[in-house]
């Protein structure tokens, strides 16, 4: 049974037969899926935490609202009724 191989940028995974394989000089390897993500992570060199469409992203931006509402629920203060004498 072929790996399945996940997108170096995307983080989708890439069927049997499909892709590119990148291997820089100092020997990292890259898997991508499409020409697109190629494109994006070598020519523009952008980051996969930044881009909308990508599994990264949508993993940090979890991450980014997890932390927000324990903030909010540390921020929150709690209301003391006393009594009336």
């Amino acid at each position: 049974m072929p790996l399945r191989r996940v997108c170096s940028f995307c983080g989708n995974e890439i069927e049997p037969g499909t892709g590119k394989m990148y291997i820089k000089k100092d020997g990292s390897v890259f898997h991508f899926c499409t020409n697109k993500c190629q494109k994006n992570m070598l020519v523009l060199k952008r980051t996969p935490r930044r881009i909308r469409w990508t599994e990264h992203y949508v993993e940090a931006k979890k991450e980014r609202l997890a932390e927000k509402k324990k903030k909010e629920k540390v921020k929150v203060k709690k209301k003391v009724r006393r009594k009336k004498k």
